[in-house]
C-alpha cells in the first residue's frame, strides 16, 4: 500500500474506528428506537389530516344540518389529493347527508355510522392513498 509502515497502521486504525462507530450507531439506534404498535401518533394524524369548511344542507324530512369534518389520510400524497378534490368531497357529503332524516343524527352510533359511510364514499374516488378516518368536528341539527 504505502511505503511508510506508520502510515499504513494509522490508516488501518482509522478505518477500524470508523467501522466501529458505524456499527455502534446502528446498534444504539435499534436499542433506543421507539417501539411502534401500528397506531399513528397525534403528530402523524395531524400531518395527514385536512379540515374542511362547514357544510349546511337540508335533510330529507325538512330540517337542516350544519356540519364540519376533519378527514385523515394515510400519506402526504393522499392529503394533497384530498385538498385538490375539495369540490368532490363536499358534493359527496352533501348527497349523503341530504338523504338522511333527523333521527339519523341521534346518538353516538348514528354519528359514527355517518363518519364510516363518508369514509367509504370518499375512498371510492381516491387514487393516491386512502381516507383512514373521518371526524365530525362541528355539528348542529335544526328542525
Amino acid at each position: 500500500m504505502f511505503q511508510n509502515k506508520l502510515l499504513n497502521r494509522m490508516m488501518i486504525i482509522i478505518l477500524v474506528i470508523a467501522l466501529l462507530g458505524i456499527v455502534a450507531f446502528f446498534t444504539l439506534d435499534k436499542i433506543y428506537a421507539k417501539p411502534t404498535d401500528g397506531e399513528p401518533s397525534i403528530d402523524e394524524i395531524l400531518q395527514y389530516s385536512q379540515d374542511f369548511e362547514e357544510i349546511t344542507t337540508n335533510l330529507k324530512n325538512g330540517g337542516y344540518v350544519r356540519i364540519q369534518f376533519k378527514i385523515q389520510t394515510d400519506s402526504k400524497k393522499a392529503k394533497n389529493e384530498l385538498i385538490k378534490r375539495d369540490f368532490q368531497i363536499r358534493n359527496t357529503i352533501i348527497h349523503l347527508i341530504s338523504d338522511k332524516d333527523k333521527k339519523d343524527f341521534s346518538g353516538k352510533e348514528s354519528l359514527q355510522s355517518i363518519e364510516a359511510e363518508i369514509e367509504i364514499a370518499l375512498n371510492e374516488f381516491m387514487e393516491d392513498g386512502k381516507v383512514v378516518s373521518v371526524y365530525i368536528t362541528s355539528f348542529l341539527l335544526q328542525n
